[in-house]
């Protein structure tokens, strides 16, 4: 399970050092995608199995399904964690978060985000404003 928030930064190779709490839940390869609101998703291969195999089960007939599927599946890179417990983001995925130099991972249970700083810190900002109303909705879910 990934949960917290940690901040890192970027080199001039591309590479990002994950957090070292969350190394010992990845192996040797995980995948990094597009995702949400400008940031990556980063999954362990097993859960990126079970979401690919979800979405290659959606009928391709809805525009929607295939514009998500795309997103995901198509902007997907799968990275070697090297000894330094470091994966490279490919130029198109920084490109797509606006990464430029300083980054923040956000654990997600099942997955791990990567934000640009400054995306994220607006992005939590807009979020914490809208959290009672955000509370109110989930909670006719069952929440």
């Amino acid at each position: 399970m990934f949960i917290g928030e940690y901040q890192a930064n970027i080199d001039d190779k591309g590479r990002i050092a994950i957090p070292a709490k969350f190394r010992g839940q990845l192996k040797a390869k995980v995948v990094v995608t597009r995702g949400l609101d400008n940031s990556l998703f980063l999954y362990n291969v097993d859960e990126w199995k079970k979401l690919a195999e979800k979405l290659a089960s959606l009928p391709i007939s809805t525009a929607n399904t295939r514009a998500f599927s795309r997103l995901m599946l198509a902007g997907a890179m799968d990275c070697d964690v090297d000894k330094q417990g470091r994966i490279i983001i490919p130029g198109y995925l920084q490109e797509f978060a606006k990464i430029r130099k300083k980054i923040v991972f956000a654990g997600l249970y099942n997955r791990i985000e990567i934000w640009s700083e400054e995306l994220w810190a607006t992005y939590k900002q807009q979020t914490e404003k809208e959290s009672n109303n955000i509370a109110e909705q989930l909670g006719s879910l069952g929440v």
